[in-house]
């Protein structure tokens, strides 16, 4: 999973023709139908057709937390009216014992369950981001145009069918196309049927019904199809394919014999800030797709290097966990987990090679990769630096450890590069990282989970016993990371560089306000604005009307800040101001602000080469 997080200030300036019949008769795999035809009080209709049972009790259950997540997010407040009937339709009774739980007596007669599902978008407040909203890629939407199906959340399971296989029938609108990396096995353009070998693997199958806006290619023997819902057209897939195809391309290069599944889906949806709808913008991997929520509102060129960054680290998913992985996670509990502790490689990992694969195969420079890298060190800084990240990982789900999840991108990377570095610096620049994961695909893949308490152990002898050192003071322990000793065994030392800010905001603080009863945007009075303002002419308590011809408000404050981050240095810009109600437009340039950080540059030639085989492989 990969969060995209805006800036905390930015909120509080204000994603055959043949039904399910019931019969006396029991199949030997669990039967879902979905009804996308008809939606009632923004709702649709779930059956599930239970396999026998030998059991005269048993629970029907809706996941708690999915894999991906490390969140609890009661799936089961979306299901409502939970019935249960035997093979001649009279009811059964069903007790709820909990937010996610039904207790089904006379089980041996159960013949099918319906209930109603609501989805999670139009609900939103934070997307995920706080609060107790799922997480908008891992959530669902329920509407005409589009249907959001992370599968979780509309499939439930019973306690004694965890393994049984399922077959989902979708009934559709003709007019939408179910883009997934499932593979329908009806020919109707009404109803789609898919099989699974075990919920496990259906609920790990995305859906997105929409008016067919799809691109496909392959990358060497991948099929590759994205799919994209833009509400306002901004957006089309084939916009958004060549960027995609380019960047697949370099990370199936990079990663070389790793090759664990033959078709990949990338579903896109985009938010329409200006009703309710989705809110919490990022992705959630799943085993051979990713669903990728993001504002449509964003620039195109913003939309790009964000899509490249995000939609990369869940492609970099298909070595871990899907390949590698421990039993916690093969054996998932959806509503009792036990939680791996190793985040650090899941997302760390795979965080760190969404980052190096780009310096690897030419696409950023080295020195943006120090900065990057220089980022991560400056967020993990701000997070509790001495929680062992093991403790964290296996304890994610409850505080004070939650609090500390998005430090998987942050620090969780930066152990995967001292890793890296050590690796390196080792084996004299034969081998780093990629190769340890490349030999522990070899030894577990996707259908052998290791166990927990022995994966240190496993790449201790995959690698060297200074590893072993790194894991225990500092994975393990609660000791910080020097990471400039680890940049100094590559000949990289701390330099400072300078970095441009948002014209808006620093450091959570705002330098604008917006007044409610008119929803206009004005700059703060009585604080020192930085250069942008006074280079146009812009004073304390002026209202900014529009920018560069587009009319600025509460509404649309999103717009704006969103559309700065693309702003260049001196490039031309036009504000519409108000001051003592008189409309003036001030013409200039932009002047963005600049930050004097600690960053990292190359000085020790006598490291070149294995610093070269660090970074380029």
């Amino acid at each position: 999973m990969k969060k995209l997080i805006y800036s905390i200030a930015f909120a509080s300036l204000l994603l055959s023709c043949k039904s399910a019949q019931t019969t006396s008769s029991k199949s030997s795999e669990v039967s879902v139908s979905i009804d996308l035809n008809t939606i009632n009080d923004d709702k649709v209709m779930v059956t599930v057709m239970p396999t026998a049972t030998y059991e005269d009790v048993i629970t029907f259950n809706i996941p708690k937390t999915v894999p991906g997540t490390y969140s609890a997010d009661n799936y089961g407040r979306f299901i409502e009216k939970v019935k249960a009937y035997n093979a001649k339709g009279e009811s059964i009774p069903v007790a709820k014992l909990d937010e996610n739980t039904y207790r089904i007596a006379g089980a041996k007669k159960l013949a099918k369950i319906t209930y109603w599902v609501n989805d999670t978008y139009d609900t939103e407040k934070t997307g995920g981001l706080g609060g107790e909203d799922v997480f908008s890629p891992a959530g669902t939407n329920i509407d005409p145009n589009c249907f959001m199906m992370n599968t979780h959340g509309f499939v439930g399971y019973f306690s004694d069918k965890k393994e049984a296989p399922y077959t989902l029938t979708v009934k559709h609108p003709e007019n939408l196309y179910g883009a997934t990396a499932l593979i329908d096995t009806d020919a109707s353009n009404t109803i789609d049927i898919f099989k699974a070998s075990r919920y496990a693997t259906l609920v790990d199958q995305p859906i997105m019904y929409t008016k067919p806006d799809v691109a496909s290619f392959k990358v060497e023997d991948m099929d590759i199809l994205i799919s994209v819902y833009s509400p306002n057209g901004k957006f089309k897939a084939a916009d958004i394919a060549p960027n995609m195809e380019k960047m697949m391309k370099a990370q199936k290069k990079f990663l070389g014999p790793i090759n664990n599944t033959k078709k990949y889906a990338v579903l896109v949806y985009l938010s329409d800030m200006a009703k309710n709808d989705a809110k919490g913008f990022g992705a959630l991997e799943h085993t051979t797709s990713t669903t990728v929520v993001m504002p449509e509102m964003m620039p195109a060129e913003q939309m790009d290097e964000q899509l490249k960054d995000i939609v990369s680290h869940e492609f970099f998913h298909i070595v871990t966990p899907l390949g590698i992985h421990a039993e916690e996670i093969h054996y998932f509990d959806f509503n009792e987990p036990k939680m791996s502790k190793h985040l650090w490689m899941y997302e760390g990992v795979t965080e760190y090679f969404a980052n190096l694969f780009q310096i690897n195969q030419g696409l950023i420079t080295e020195e943006q990769f120090y900065e990057r890298m220089a980022d991560k060190i400056r967020q993990a800084s701000a997070m509790d630096d001495t929680m062992p990240f093991t403790k964290m990982s296996a304890n994610v789900l409850s505080k004070p450890y939650k609090d500390q999840y998005l430090n998987v991108y942050q620090k969780g990377a930066l152990i995967g590069m001292c890793m890296d570095i050590i690796i390196r610096e080792k084996s004299n620049g034969q081998r780093g990282i990629l190769d340890l994961m490349q030999k522990l695909n070899n030894e577990y893949g996707i259908n052998k989970p290791f166990k927990d308490e022995e994966l240190f152990d496993k790449i201790i002898s995959l690698t060297y016993p200074e590893v072993g050192e790194f894991f225990k003071t500092y994975v393990e322990g609660p000791t910080p990371i020097p990471y400039q000793l680890f940049f100094a065994k590559m000949g990289v030392s701390e330099t400072p560089i300078k970095i441009p800010g948002n014209v808006f905001i620093k450091d959570q603080s705002p330098y604008i306000t917006v007044n409610p009863s008119t929803k206009e945007i004005m700059t703060l009075p009585g604080i020192v604005l930085p250069e942008f303002y006074s280079n146009l002419g812009i004073k304390n308590g002026d209202i900014i009307l529009a920018i560069n011809g587009k009319n600025y408000n509460l509404d649309n404050i999103y717009d704006m800040i969103i559309a700065s981050q693309s702003w260049k240095e001196n490039e031309a810009i036009t504000v519409k101001i108000k001051r003592d109600g008189k409309e003036t437009d001030l013409k200039g340039s932009v002047k963005l602000p600049y930050e004097e950080i600690v960053g990292y540059k190359a000085t020790d030639d006598s490291k070149k080469t294995v610093k070269e085989a660090w970074l380029k492989g």
